[in-house]
């Protein structure tokens, strides 16, 4: 008998190595191919664990998609503390914010306002309002703000403080160790316009409470 003549191995595809090749037999992922798709994963995890250890995580929940608007004719607060914080979404992104955090603070003719837009639709409005008669009380109350505007005065304030030292607001004010932060005894804030991912507070007492959600683009400035 005469052996059988020798088939030469397939060639590889240009590019691939034994090591992307899959077992015979399996249909598994090699883990070259697994730790590249995991990677910007654990980078997330990663980042989000330096941030809770250094205490730079702003607001404790995971914020929506949409950014909402509040104004008042003013506010006045006592233990005033101003830092830059991350915000995360539902999908773990992380979103710089400026937090500033009051120990006790009272808001005259409060409006909070936010544009949602639906499929067949449009845009629908969802507006509050409180403290056209009587201030709107907030302990230790926390905004999570892209813009704000306004005429503000402060007392005994202290411009470029270290974020992790701040100790005239809430117990909780601090941000992470060597960032910029400023804080003051207290602040007055007139014509206040401010742009937020998030607010939470101790307590939240709203006089004269209204919410009306309406079609069209309805906001608060």
């Amino acid at each position: 008998m005469t052996d059988s003549p020798h088939l030469p191995d397939a060639a590889e595809p240009p590019g691939r190595d034994a090591a992307d090749r899959p077992e015979p037999g399996t249909g598994s992922v090699r883990w070259r191919r697994f730790a590249v798709l995991t990677i910007p994963a654990v980078a997330v995890t990663a980042g989000l664990g330096i941030a809770l250890a250094q205490g730079a995580l702003a607001a404790s929940f995971a914020v929506s998609g949409q950014q909402f608007k509040v104004s008042a004719t003013s506010l006045e607060g006592e233990g005033f503390a101003q830092y830059g914080g991350i915000d995360t979404n539902a999908r773990q992104e992380l979103i710089p914010v400026a937090v500033t955090a009051i120990r006790e603070a009272k808001l005259n003719n409060l409006c909070q306002s936010v544009v949602t837009t639906l499929p067949m639709v449009g845009d629908i409005s969802l507006n509050l309002t409180a403290g056209k008669k009587t201030p709107v009380e907030a302990s230790n109350l926390f905004v999570d703000a892209t813009q704000l505007s306004g005429n503000a005065v402060f007392t005994n304030i202290e411009i470029g403080r270290d974020a992790s030292t701040l100790d005239k607001g809430p117990a909780e004010a601090v941000g992470m160790q060597d960032l910029f932060a400023q804080q003051a005894d207290t602040v007055r804030i007139t014509d206040l316009q401010q742009t937020a991912w998030a607010t939470n507070a101790g307590t939240f007492k709203l006089s004269s409470l209204s919410m009306n959600i309406s079609k069209g683009k309805k906001e608060c400035f």
